[in-house]
């Protein structure tokens, strides 16, 4: 006998509907499984074997063939256990296969068949909506990440005997009442911006980048307050939109790290690797495709720390993801894509005493500082929109009295600047100034004349890149924006400078 189930399978962040194809016929008894599949899946035969003799069921000894469609896709992950196992029932005349249809199945099978949670659940979920698919058949773990799809039936099961007995119409499998917010793991809060003292021109530098998620870079002397500041950030940083939230989602739900959205879904993620970190873990990829911290952190923020530790290798691994907003992995299985539009933000120290350019403090050579300095290459540099120089706390500040902004007062300005940005770029592909295309900057960013003689004039004597000299006028963009200013201004762009004299100074 012949039967299909319908599973899915997730490449990349996407899913890809897979037929469960067996066959049934005297002959030497066998279990064969064929379709390029990977270890986990061709090990699934003495996992369902096992779950089905548990389950109550006896097999006799028939030659089994399940194939795996399309054939010329490599098959991974254990989430094919219960469609299969599925489909071996149905082949021997235990189910009848008109009750699957229009059924996507997926679950991880223990021996004694009970379902198991897998990665992947919300690409494979919103894939079958789009393919017609109305009723899926999940782990019960799985359960708050496949309701996050509307106009779905979701059917948790804990154990194989629970999904043959709805198959058959002898039981229900509806989700319980869940609030995934409420259900998740708590996040650590954003440090609040009236909890820090001075930096003025940092805490504006802050809210620039925040409103037009440039990348930021600060350089200064330990104890500063960079970190703190940049722990800050996500408060600052405008709710995500019903799009960004279902695209984060997947990303975390492929790498298995769903439960870390949970608490809070509209808020923005906040990466902060340590610079022990590898290029594999930093940008994504692995034996087995998986995405990495700066994917991870897409539409929300990538914290590297102490930049200057991290392996020079390692940070060029990060170039082109923050060209293209995405990392493309090329395996002998395919080509892997994971969006990655983070904002990034880095700190580090001018030199490796950490006091440069005060040299009653600072203890070392000029060869040491250009070493230290040489560990961050230019072209990652090009790629920070705004680098800016954090002084050491004077005493006043640091035990002022005054009242510092919150982060709030500061977020209603930022979402200001956000509207105005969507409103201009509604027919757009991009929603930020950071990604206005170098071939649309003179169309939405209109400048004054004074304003274009003085990036003109900067651009030859800071011997600017055509990288930097569009970023410069991005940022110039939000700038004008916080000001409600349809042009940019010199004094706009007087700003946008500042942002970028400080590696100029430190580098050169």
């Amino acid at each position: 006998m012949y039967s299909v189930i319908a599973t899915a399978a997730v490449h990349g962040i996407a899913g890809m509907i897979v037929k469960v194809e067996t066959d049934v016929t005297n002959g030497m008894p066998e279990f064969e499984m064929v379709g390029i599949l990977s270890s986990e899946v061709k090990e699934a035969r003495a996992r369902i074997r096992a779950a089905i003799h548990n389950t109550g069921f006896l097999l006799p000894p028939k030659k089994v063939t399940v194939n795996l469609g399309p054939a010329d896709v490599r098959k991974s992950g254990t989430g094919f256990d219960l469609p299969i196992a599925l489909s071996v029932l149905a082949a021997y005349g235990l189910l009848e296969s008109e009750a699957c249809a229009g059924t996507l199945f997926t679950g991880e099978i223990g021996l004694s068949g009970r379902l198991r949670p897998v990665r992947g659940i919300l690409p494979m979920v919103l894939t079958a909506r789009d393919h017609g698919y109305t009723h899926v058949v999940i782990p019960k773990e799985n359960e708050a990440e496949a309701c996050m799809v509307k106009g779905m039936n979701i059917h948790p099961a804990k154990t194989l005997w629970e999904v043959i007995s709805w198959l058959k119409g002898e039981r229900t499998l509806e989700p319980g009442p869940i609030n995934i917010e409420e259900t998740g793991s708590p996040q650590e809060e954003p440090v609040d911006f009236s909890r820090i003292n001075g930096q003025r021109v940092l805490r504006r530098a802050c809210e620039v980048a925040a409103s037009g998620m440039h990348n930021l870079l600060m350089v200064g002397p330990p104890g500063a307050g960079k970190t703190m500041v940049a722990r800050a950030l996500p408060g600052i940083l405008p709710k995500l939109t019903e799009e960004e939230r279902m695209e984060l989602a997947r990303i975390y739900s492929v790498s298995g790290r769903f439960e870390e959205r949970r608490s809070n879904l509209y808020a923005r993620p906040f990466r902060s690797p340590h610079y022990s970190v590898t290029a594999t873990a930093l940008v994504g990829g692995g034996r087995v495709a998986q995405p990495g911290e700066i994917s991870l952190a897409h539409k929300g923020i990538l914290f590297l720390d102490e930049l200057t530790e991290y392996q020079r290798p390692v940070l060029e691994q990060l170039r082109q993801p923050l060209e293209e907003r995405k990392v493309r992995l090329a395996r002998v299985s395919g080509t892997y894509c994971y969006p990655a539009d983070c904002m990034l933000v880095g700190a580090m120290n001018p030199c490796g005493c950490g006091y440069y350019p005060d040299k009653n403090k600072c203890a070392c050579t000029p060869g040491d500082i250009r070493r230290h300095l040489r560990k961050v290459s230019r072209p990652l540099l090009d790629r920070m929109d705004m680098s800016v120089e954090v002084p050491r706390v004077k005493m006043s500040e640091l035990t002022g009295s005054g009242e510092n902004e919150s982060s709030q007062a500061i977020r209603s300005r930022v979402e200001k600047a956000v509207e105005l940005q969507e409103r201009r770029y509604g027919q757009e592909n991009f929603r930020y100034n950071s990604r206005i295309p170098a071939d649309k900057i003179d169309t939405y960013c209109p400048m004054e004349p004074g304003a274009r003689k003085q990036i003109a004039r900067a651009y030859e004597q800071l011997n600017l890149s055509a990288r930097a000299y569009h970023r410069l006028i991005r940022v110039a963009r939000t700038i004008a924006d916080l000001s409600e200013s349809d042009l940019i201004s010199e004094s706009h762009m007087r700003e946008a400078l500042l942002y970028r004299t400080m590696d100029e100074a430190v580098w050169r």
